[in-house]
């Protein structure tokens, strides 16, 4: 029977992207950072991942590292805007991940910007994600 660590390392070294979308699945959300910093990761999984929730802290990281994955489309990018914006929207602060989707250039500066416009902004992450959005390339 296999334990967390064992989950864990296989979400870190593993390359066949059935096995990675089968751990998406998993319960414990180390397992899902782990496979989101995986760049053998599958999109389809990143997509999974998008959804998944724990706790606060939890949920903002892996949301800014779906946001930093190299595999990540404009698809799995889009669904991290989505939840990035209900959190917001719950007076959250996935301040990292609002940053990283700046970076993307996948997206478009204004459905990014529009971040900005949700409940859970600060005067800070408006004025940071503006600069962000204006040092695009």
């Amino acid at each position: 029977m296999p334990t967390p660590a064992d989950y864990l390392a296989l979400a870190h070294a593993e390359t066949d992207g059935p096995v990675l979308q089968r751990l998406a699945q998993c319960p414990y959300p180390f397992v899902w950072q782990a496979l989101a910093t995986n760049p053998h990761t599958p999109h389809v999984a990143l997509l999974e991942l998008s959804k998944a929730r724990d706790s606060v802290w939890n949920d903002n990281k892996l949301l800014r590292l779906l946001a930093e994955h190299p595999g990540a489309d404009h698809i799995v990018l889009r669904a991290v805007l989505d939840a990035v914006a209900a959190k917001l929207d719950e007076d959250e602060r996935p301040y990292a991940a609002v940053l990283a989707l700046a970076a993307r250039t996948e997206l478009e500066a204004d459905e990014v910007r529009r971040l900005g416009t949700h409940r859970g902004a600060s005067a800070r992450l408006r004025r940071l994600l503006a600069l962000h959005l204006s040092s695009r390339i």
